[in-house]
């Protein structure tokens, strides 16, 4: 019997794959596409906003309900921004590396502008003890969230620039760190927002470490910056009350301790499999911030612990996307750029579910795309436009994604083909 071999042998081999599935070793193939870090950016992406509206949606009714008469109103609010959010990730994503190159210091000049209008008429004033906020009648924004994007995208221009002398400490931090980002944080540090220093103290921190700064200037800095951060904490009675409920010193449930203790006990009510979507008692006026600051824990009592893991899962994914465009990528500026922003996002969720886990203690920053906050998804989805953008560049993905039909040829494709008339 002569044995199967040429064309034939391949096409018999791509029928037993398609009736057996693909195995381990096709799945780490398709992984390694060029396409990969794109097509994963834009699925967590969609999954995280999607997510972040349905659960904006539960959690706020009530306090919707209460402030406007109107169930739906933080929802329709939050929606609109995500239609921006959809708007700027889309143009971000088509501008091209060599864009934002030039983009970098005006975005952190302009967020620097206005982070200094927050002391001026135009501040909306002291929110939650923070003044971090612009009144434009119309809306309210936070400066301090364009200035995450500037620190990240000035971060990689000017370390590429002096990417040979970032051995010598002078070199490092001249004039990235200093002045930018110490005036940034500065600014930021007057408005007494503690939570976004933190997040922009990462940034910072994963900008220089991915550009090879040595390692032991960090303990030099990190112990510089905590005893700056303990002193905002000691003479603040604001946050030294809310340590005092981090430590377990201050148990009284209503007082300090009322978001801390209700934050947990949704999510002790939740359990394995949560109450149900829409079904959370503890967004009835017990917890503050519901669909804000502590919507991790609304998660957790109405879709239990599979629905947060999901969450932390996604964050995950986000996460390795990230690090897989740090490593391919053959542009110096975009390893960098990329690994602030990947900082900025996974120290802020952190930082917002271990607060509300009760690891940490509460300093107010939102849940990256999940929680309510217009300002703050609009720039997380600015900034994940710009690893889309990012994303492209890396070696074959653009040219694989202009080989791809469209949609549109797509769904031509599949239609039916009529019969000719004899």
């Amino acid at each position: 019997m002569s044995s199967t071999t040429g064309p034939l042998k391949g096409r018999l081999t791509d029928s037993v794959k398609d009736r057996r599935g693909l195995g381990f070793s096709d799945w780490l193939e398709r992984l390694d596409r060029p396409v990969t870090t794109y097509y994963t950016l834009v699925a967590v992406t969609c999954a995280l906003v999607a997510f972040g509206l349905v659960m904006v949606l539960s959690a706020s009714t009530v306090t919707s309900l209460n402030e406007s008469k109107s169930a739906y109103s933080v929802f329709f609010s939050q929606l609109q921004f995500a239609a921006i959010g959809a708007i700027a990730l889309l143009v971000a994503s088509r501008l091209s590396v060599a864009t934002w190159k030039k983009l970098a210091l005006p975005v952190l000049v302009l967020g620097l502008a206005l982070q200094a209008l927050v002391f001026t008429p135009l501040s909306a004033g002291e929110i939650n003890g923070n003044r971090n906020w612009l009144d434009l009648q119309v809306v309210s924004v936070q400066p301090s969230e364009l200035l995450k994007v500037g620190l990240a995208l000035s971060g990689g221009l000017i370390l590429n620039a002096k990417r040979k002398q970032l051995g010598r400490l002078g070199h490092a931090i001249v004039p990235y760190v200093f002045p930018f980002a110490a005036l940034a944080i500065t600014l930021v540090l007057l408005g007494n927002d503690l939570g976004t220093v933190l997040v922009m103290a990462a940034i910072v921190a994963g900008v220089l470490f991915t550009a090879g700064v040595p390692g032991r200037w960090f303990a030099l800095a990190s112990a510089g910056f905590a005893a700056v951060a303990v002193t905002f904490v000691v003479t603040s009675p604001n946050r030294l009350g809310r340590f005092d409920v981090w430590l377990g010193r201050d148990t009284d449930p209503f007082g300090p301790a009322r978001q801390s203790i209700h934050g947990r006990y949704a999510l002790a009510d939740g359990g394995w499999t949560g109450v149900g979507l829409g079904q959370s008692r503890e967004k009835w006026s017990w917890l503050s911030e519901p669909h804000n600051d502590f919507i991790f824990a609304i998660i957790g009592e109405e879709l239990g612990l599979g629905g947060s893991i999901t969450v932390l899962a996604l964050f995950v994914v986000l996460s390795l996307a990230c690090y897989r465009l740090v490593m391919r990528t053959n542009d110096f500026f975009v390893r960098v750029a990329t690994a602030g922003i990947m900082s900025w996002i996974l120290v802020q969720a952190m930082i917002n579910v271990g607060a509300v886990i009760g690891l940490l203690p509460v300093v107010g920053v939102p849940l990256p795309f999940v929680s309510s906050g217009g300002s703050s998804l609009v720039t997380t989805m600015l900034a994940l436009g710009i690893l889309l953008s990012f994303a492209r560049s890396e070696p074959g993905c653009a040219k694989a994604l202009a080989a791809r039909p469209s949609l549109v040829k797509r769904s031509i494709a599949v239609l039916p083909k009529r019969r000719s008339r004899r």
